[in-house]
């Protein structure tokens, strides 16, 4: 396992973290008792970072999170969550308020139930589930995590943007106003790659990339008939309903042919996409199983892209909002 700095932090952590999402159920039925075992793997095999929430499985994930830590007996394990807005934003709206969507009594009551749930003293990274372009100016959410860090509550205060929108977050980045970024990167959504990833490296800001295989497009394994398998209801099955998946393959296939042969399968090319870019602190796959902690971890072995597969690959960026 290779380890990055966290940004400024002083943290060194695993390049592969262990996203949580999964361990709530939205994505499919889950035993808790394997997803533990999971964890407690991951752990054993150099995962030193886990990305979870309050809105997965409304907390139920944090509280998987909380079971595995509590049998673990080995080094430090960072654990990062998130505190949801009082109203969630509009997909469509471009310019969402953050003011206001973060009182103080909310991010108090919010900091308490994950304590309790993760069963942890302090809460190493607490992070903001939405954001806004404004964000930036519009501070009377980090009064109270100031607060918080002051009491010992959590220790460092991080940002997660919304899907498909990585510049709301380049003016906190080129502030450095807190400690983490979390965006969606991958070989289909590369945006981020524009404006933020320089902006927040040059503040040494973290940046946490989230859904590297793209939701589990990016994984290799998908056919024709993967959708059918789906839970209807399920994260996966709402997301790529219609004519998105259909859409997906078609782009599959020719992304595929673009990176032709000599570069390993899909999924290790997707993973190694994000880890060549030297802004990426971490990052967040969701892994539901021993096998698939093994396949992730495989990637981290220092090993990059060329940066003309790299360049070759730009023709292949696919914006999506599959909330809206």
């Amino acid at each position: 396992m290779q380890y990055r700095e966290f940004g400024r932090t002083g943290w060194k952590v695993s390049e592969i973290g262990f996203g949580g999402w999964q361990l709530g159920g939205a994505w499919g039925d889950m035993d808790d008792d394997a997803s533990v075992k999971t964890l407690l793997h991951a752990f054993e095999r150099g995962i030193n970072f886990v990305d979870t929430a309050q809105l997965y499985g409304n907390g139920h994930s944090e509280e998987v999170v909380g079971r595995a830590l509590r049998e673990w007996k080995g080094g430090k394990i960072y654990v990062a969550t998130k505190v949801q807005p009082t109203v969630w934003p509009d997909p469509k709206n471009r310019n969402p308020p953050v003011r206001g969507r973060f009182p103080s009594w909310h991010l108090r009551e919010n900091v308490e139930n994950s304590l309790t749930r993760l069963g942890v003293e302090r809460i190493d990274l607490y992070q903001l589930h939405s954001w806004g372009p404004a964000g930036h100016v519009e501070l009377d959410w980090l009064e109270t995590l100031n607060d918080l860090r002051v009491q010992g509550k959590i220790d460092q205060i991080g940002i997660s943007l919304r899907d498909n929108e990585p510049d709301e977050g380049v003016d906190a980045a080129k502030l450095g106003l807190v400690a983490s970024q979390q965006v969606i990167f991958n070989m289909f959504e590369q945006p981020a790659r524009e404006r933020l990833l320089p902006a927040a490296k040059e503040t040494g800001t973290a940046i946490i990339a989230r859904v590297p295989l793209d939701s589990g497009s990016l994984s290799g394994k998908w056919t024709a008939d993967t959708y059918a398998g789906w839970k209807p209801g399920s994260q996966q099955h709402d997301m790529f309903k219609g004519d998105r998946f259909a859409e997906t393959l078609r782009r599959l296939e020719a992304l595929k042919a673009e990176i032709g042969d000599g570069h390993g399968a899909l999924a290790e090319v997707a993973m190694r996409y994000v880890l060549s870019h030297d802004a990426v602190s971490v990052i967040i796959p969701g892994m539901s199983s021993i096998r698939h902690v093994d396949m992730n971890i495989d990637c981290s072995d220092g090993s990059r892209l060329p940066e003309e597969l790299i360049e070759r690959l730009r023709s292949h960026t696919w914006v999506r909002n599959y909330y809206r």
